[in-house]
């Protein structure tokens, strides 16, 4: 993640220095601090069961942790806790002197590089970032992934693998097919050897793809492939239409419009539908939001689509699925409108 999150930043600070620092960077920075009840002051919490207890409790529950202090305080502190740099929150150590801003932990995908020298240039300071890819003035694909919001298979091991190759000075490859390529453009992708085509391609030891697509042709390379998530779903279905319906139909909708279903960003459908278990467990099983749209919203737009009667009597609008796909996507839809078993299903694609 590389951008901040205001509303879940916890500072730390032990010292009247920390204080007179952390009260500096509030002004900046709308975060919750914390500190000892002799050092209390305005705009300032108390520990709760003390400073160690209050800083695990924020690591486990902010995106982002700020310590004013020593680095080796910190270290000791959340050394228990520290699991991959995939879920762990955004870590920030300043001295009390504010000379030196720290990216500790979740560099990349944490937002810690960029939180760090946004503090940094609030105070003035040196940013202190050690994470290869920055030293090195390279891009990375956890960057690169979270930037685009997309997600990839074997993510992890793809990352590792990705990474040390631009760092070790191998040439990977960056092909995006056309309606990515504006996402990318403002994308850091320093170091990636741009692609235009996949069936001319230059002399290379791996290729990222980012792609919607459900299959990238056969490729003589280790191809990475990164899937944004631009694809949007609305769905009308019976009540207690069982999951595993909705999922098969799904599935093949994806798959008659040749989309990854790592594409998915949400699926959508009427408030009635907000309780609805099968819906709520596809959005789920699949790793997305599942929103819900007033009977008004979608009225706005049912005219674009067939109504039924019978679905206007139980739902008050007399079509679902379409309304919902075009309000997530700003009327982008994808293909045909799948009906079936009672179930109908529009995709959608949102920037």
């Amino acid at each position: 993640m590389n951008t901040v999150k205001p509303e879940s930043i916890a500072l730390f600070c032990l010292t009247p220095g920390g204080v007179a620092l952390a009260a500096r960077l509030q002004s900046a920075l709308s975060m919750t601090c914390f500190t000892s009840e002799e050092l209390l002051t305005e705009g300032f919490q108390p520990f709760d069961g003390g400073f160690a207890q209050t800083l695990r409790e924020a690591f486990c529950t902010c995106s982002s942790v700020i310590f004013i202090g020593a680095t080796g305080i910190a270290v000791r502190v959340i050394a228990p806790l520290v699991n991959d740099k995939f879920n762990d929150p955004a870590v920030i150590v300043i001295d009390e002197r504010g000379q030196h801003v720290i990216s500790l932990l979740s560099g990349h995908c944490g937002g810690a590089n960029a939180l760090a020298r946004y503090l940094a240039g609030v105070l003035n300071a040196d940013p202190v970032i050690t994470t290869a890819t920055d030293v090195n003035d390279l891009a990375a694909l956890d960057m690169l992934a979270s930037q685009l919001d997309a997600r990839m298979q074997d993510f992890r091991p793809a990352v590792k693998r990705v990474n040390q190759m631009l760092v070790s000075g191998k040439r990977v490859g960056l092909w995006c097919e056309a309606a990515m390529r504006e996402d990318v453009a403002r994308c850091d992708t320093r170091g990636f050897i741009a692609v235009d085509r996949l069936d001319a391609l230059p002399e290379l030891d791996g290729v990222v793809c980012v792609t919607t697509q459900a299959a990238l042709p056969a490729l003589p390379l280790p191809v990475f492939k990164l899937v944004p998530k631009r694809i949007v779903v609305g769905i009308g279905c019976r009540r207690d239409t069982p999951f595993a319906l909705l999922s098969a139909l799904l599935l093949r909708q994806l798959q008659a419009n040749a989309i990854d279903p790592l594409a998915l960003r949400a699926i959508g459908s009427i408030t009635l539908k907000q309780d609805e278990k099968g819906l709520i467990q596809l959005a789920q099983s699949l790793g997305v939001l599942f929103e819900v749209f007033s009977a008004d919203a979608l009225r706005q737009h049912e005219h674009h689509f067939p109504a039924s009667e019978f679905v206007r009597q139980t739902a008050g609008v007399g079509s679902v699925s379409g309304p919902a796909a075009w309000l997530m996507s700003h009327g982008q839809l994808i293909g045909e409108t799948l009906r079936e078993q009672g179930v109908t299903i529009t995709l959608g694609v949102s920037h």
